[in-house]
């Protein structure tokens, strides 16, 4: 990594991790910031990442003050407390200081995956591309690096929400005939968290989730998250006129958990795919729209390219969403060779304004 990422997390980090919303950051918007500029740092794409800083900094709310240390047999009553986000950095902070960010991760990564969905997912999200630089830093992280994991397992956690009704896979779907099948939700109006809460009482929910095909082993649950992936981000085509934003995270929470399982033992593979597929369900049952688009149709419309075009096509558009995206669906494209997944890229950046 090139020192311009350490400076992005440097000046990102005297920012809160969502602005707007209300007082208590309900419904507001999340700082997309360390996530996108990982993506373009490590991708090396051409972006000016300082200039990009300067106009997307404007929106964001400063990071509020501390108010009271979460102490270590304490922590699980501060759990899914937004006011308590500064405290969960400052607690995060003392713990990668004190011990290895490995170690810090494999503890803490249980205790959160059942609040896979805190923040609309980017909690996961955020901890996920953190990891990805500190798995590709050689010798000694940078402190900020080890700050940005800090401020994204502190997101999560005063961001946590359980979602009720989780079963794990027992069925005989693959990702690609799963993800279709998610019962949706009649009611698709208001925030994410309204409409969480009426998922939990929908009586398609548990059945959406148990329908997956589980693992037949530990090891062959790297190999399903990534069909997981894949599956999600070629669904984009047909599904993510019904909410642009909010459907890109079907793609990118499986993703985060694929990338942080190396890290992880293989015990906590199996629970972080009922998680992630739970992640995925949620959001298609929230947001999709009940009727796919035609994805041959949409498909025709754009040009073919390769992957090197549809990363810098991404970083043209300069959207956050955008660039996430893409970077999710060219790594599955690099899987699968499916050319619907780069015209998926221009797709998503044809539904999302240009910042």
């Amino acid at each position: 990594m090139t020192e311009a990422l350490p400076a992005a997390y440097e000046r990102l980090h005297a920012y809160g991790p969502e602005f707007g919303g209300d007082e208590e950051g309900n419904h507001g918007m999340t700082n997309h910031g360390p996530m996108a500029v990982e993506v373009m740092v490590r991708r090396g794409l051409d972006i000016d990442v300082e200039g990009w800083l300067d106009r997307y900094v404007r929106r964001l709310a400063a990071l509020p003050g501390t108010s009271a240390a979460i102490q270590p047999g304490e922590w699980g009553a501060a759990l899914g407390q937004a006011r308590r986000l500064p405290d969960w950095a400052a607690y995060f902070r003392h713990e990668l200081v004190e011990r290895p960010w490995s170690d810090v991760l494999v503890e803490w990564w249980p205790r959160l995956l059942p609040g896979i969905v805190a923040g609309s997912t980017h909690g996961v999200i955020r901890v996920s591309h953190a990891v990805r630089t500190l798995r590709g830093t050689a010798g000694a992280p940078a402190r900020q690096t080890l700050d940005e994991l800090a401020h994204g397992l502190a997101f999560w956690a005063a961001r946590y929400r359980e979602l009720a009704g989780v079963a794990s896979p027992e069925g005989n779907l693959t990702p690609q005939r799963a993800l279709p099948a998610v019962t949706r939700l009649q009611d698709q109006s208001g925030f994410i968290a309204h409409r969480l809460d009426r998922l939990e009482r929908s009586p398609g929910w548990t059945a959406s989730l148990r329908a997956l095909e589980p693992a037949a082993s530990v090891d062959e649950v790297p190999a399903r998250l990534e069909s997981l992936v894949d599956s999600a981000a070629k669904v984009y085509l047909g599904l993510g006129h019904g909410s642009p934003v909010l459907l890109v995270h079907a793609a990118t929470a499986p993703n985060a958990v694929r990338h942080v399982l190396p890290v992880l033992p293989t015990e906590q593979w199996s629970p972080s795919l009922t998680a992630a597929w739970a992640a995925v369900a949620a959001v298609i049952a929230t947001y999709a729209p009940a009727r796919p688009a035609p994805c041959s149709e949409i498909v025709r419309r754009y040009p073919e390219l390769n992957r090197e075009d549809a990363l810098q096509r991404a970083a043209e558009h300069g959207d956050e969403h955008v660039l996430k995206f893409a970077d999710t669906a060219v790594e599955s494209y690099d899987r699968t060779g499916d050319p619907e997944l780069l015209a998926a890229t221009l797709h998503i950046a044809k539904l999302i304004d240009r910042p």
